[in-house]
Formats: C-alpha cells, structure tokens, sequence
C-alpha cells in the first residue's frame, strides 16, 4: 500500500516519499509533509539552479542558497528561476 501525506507544497493528499532524503529533524519534515511529486520537481528545479547558476557544492554559501530555495520551493512560496533558461525542446 502506498503512504500518503498532506503535502505543504500542493495542499492536498498525494503520494508520500519511500524514505527521509535528508537525515535529521529536515529530512523526517520533508518525509512526513512533502509528496514524492514535489519532491522530484524539486530535484529537477535544483539540479537546473546548479547548472545554470555554476554553483558549487563545496561552497557552504552555495549550499545556504540552496537549501533556502527549497524551503521556498516546497512550501509553495516564490522562488529563484534560473534567468535564461530554456528548457530543451523535444
């Protein structure tokens, strides 16, 4: 049987994460608020912020910003995009 949560980002019931991502009190909020739907936007929101923006995982204020924006990103507030983008055409 698939577990559900309320997640914060989409305010409604949705398919919860298999495990915490993170370890610690962030890790079992995120398992236990956020959907696996949100949390994969997320991923891919992320992995799109480290690319086009040229950050560093090493740079502990890359990493600041990062966790920043996915607190924006999952609680459905506004947050960065990356300027320019374009997403690849099909």
């Amino acid at each position: 049987m698939t577990r559900t949560v309320f997640c914060k980002k989409y305010q409604q019931e949705l398919e919860g994460l298999d495990k915490a991502p993170y370890p610690g009190p962030k890790g079992q909020d995120i398992y236990n608020n956020v959907s696996k739907k949100a949390w994969e936007e997320w991923m891919a929101h992320q992995t799109m912020l480290i690319n086009e923006k040229h950050l560093s995982m090493m740079d502990p204020a890359s990493r600041k910003f990062l966790q920043g924006e996915m607190d924006k990103f999952l609680s459905g507030e506004d947050f960065e995009q990356a300027e320019g983008y374009v997403p690849p055409s099909e």
